[in-house]
């Protein structure tokens, strides 16, 4: 039975099942998750640094935004 897929792979996830088309021990397996782990982690905060660096924030921002409350709030009924 063939799985059809609805949208198609990636270029990365292409890559990675190129790449991967063997088993590896377990230990290899988690290196891996670690390394791509690490990998988004510094992406997300390259990006992080760079929208606080547009916006020129400070600490005092920063200990702002932690008690900002900007959620909508719910409509009674």
């Amino acid at each position: 039975m063939a799985i059809e897929l609805k949208t198609p792979l990636t270029n990365v996830q292409l890559e990675l099942l190129k790449l991967f088309a063997r088993e590896v021990p377990e230990e290899e397996l988690l290196e891996i998750k670690r390394l791509l782990v690490k990998y988004f982690a510094q992406r997300a905060t390259k990006k992080a640094n760079e929208v606080w660096d547009a916006n020129e924030w400070t600490d005092e921002d920063a200990q702002r935004l932690l008690y900002l409350h900007e959620r909508t709030p719910y409509k009674s009924k």
